[in-house]
């Protein structure tokens, strides 16, 4: 009896084991969860191929195009003037910018002047006798002959008799040392090639300027160039005379250039060529770090578009049938450094104006109508 009870209760924990585990897996079952389909929203535009303009990007700094240093050929102590010799003062054109105390130059130029002025005298004699016809310009030589200004140059030869005569006197020779000395003297004073400004000053009144010693900087503030650098692959599309656009680094001004030179030699090591760019503007200064655009070529059927839109470099993604996105091959002609010009897309093509994460081809989109 004992036994018949026990195998009963076995069957019945087995039973009731089963039941439970089945109850536990039914509880902890989850429905199968229902993803919706979502279509992502895209911005398109049409394609309408035009001419494309190919700006060649470079910067780099102005200088002036009308700039010189002084130096000194001459030795002796700077004279002070009406104008300070500081940078920032400006000068006009013919205007003294340093003089040089020349006292005793001028002294030694005064006594060849009056060396030469004797011999002249104690020849007219000996003309008057030997070149009675040649006397007369001489004389008027003479009467003519002015300590205070340049020495007039010499009456013309008649005879080569009447060279030699002359030049076996000295006169040949002291006055072309009398000429030589009035070129000297000139150096004494530097006068302004140009209207234009002082940039740099390295000497002050009553300082002893030696012979070589370099004095300042003078610049033409009218006209200033911009040397940049292009690639070389350009080289053949750079024109002497091209329009220019410039503006400054923050995009508030804007200039208008001109190509006014191309180097004829490439870097080899950069690999870049050298085109010079000339403007005028009253706003330019000299070391004004400024950006070009160089219109080197048009491209006809193409469009510029963002370079985040690429795929590859080869491929952009366009819209079909208004909610298919097809990956389209195209040729890039030019990239430059935030947008590309491309050629292969036909007028009316729906290109994407943003990009789209985790886009492929095929995939099912829809476009967004708002403008």
């Amino acid at each position: 009896m004992r036994k018949i009870i026990l195998s009963v209760l076995g069957v019945l924990i087995i039973v009731g084991a089963v039941f439970l585990g089945k109850y536990l897996i039914d509880k902890n079952q989850k429905p199968k969860p229902k993803f919706k389909k979502s279509i992502k929203t895209v911005f398109v535009e049409e394609v309408n191929n035009t001419e494309i303009p190919i700006l060649l990007s470079a910067s780099g700094n102005l200088v002036a195009k009308n700039k010189i240093d002084l130096f000194s050929e001459v030795q002796g102590v700077l004279k002070s003037s009406n104008k300070a010799f500081k940078p920032g003062t400006k000068y006009y054109r013919g205007e003294t910018l340093l003089s040089v105390n020349s006292d005793e130059f001028y002294a030694s130029l005064q006594s060849q002047k009056s060396n030469l002025y004797n011999l002249i005298t104690s020849i007219l004699p000996d003309i008057r006798l030997d070149y009675p016809s040649e006397f007369k310009k001489w004389e008027s030589y003479l009467q003519s002959f002015d300590m205070k200004h340049s020495v007039p140059k010499l009456p013309n030869f008649t005879t080569d008799k009447e060279k030699y005569f002359i030049s076996g006197r000295g006169i040949l020779t002291a006055y072309y040392n009398v000429k030589n000395l009035e070129v000297r003297f000139s150096k004494h004073q530097i006068k302004a090639p140009f209207t234009g400004v002082l940039t740099e000053a390295l000497v002050s009144p009553g300082t002893l300027v030696r012979v070589g010693q370099r004095l300042g900087e003078f610049i033409d503030t009218n006209v200033y160039e911009m040397p940049v650098s292009i690639n070389a692959k350009f080289a053949d599309l750079l024109k002497v005379g091209n329009s220019v656009a410039l503006t400054n680094l923050e995009k508030t001004k804007n200039y208008t250039g001109k190509v006014v030179r191309v180097n004829g030699k490439i870097d080899q090591i950069s690999q870049t060529i050298n085109a010079f760019i000339e403007l005028k503007h009253i706003d330019l200064k000299e070391g004004m770090f400024l950006e070009a655009n160089l219109v080197a070529k048009s491209e006809s059927e193409a469009i510029e578009i963002s370079r985040k839109l690429l795929v590859d470099n080869k491929a952009v993604y366009v819209v079909k049938k208004d909610s298919v996105l097809t990956l389209k091959e195209i040729n890039p002609v030019y990239f430059g450094a935030q947008n590309v010009v491309i050629k292969g897309l036909q007028d009316g093509d729906k290109i994407l104006t943003k990009p789209l994460p985790g886009a492929f081809d095929g995939m099912v989109v829809k476009i967004n109508k708002t403008k």
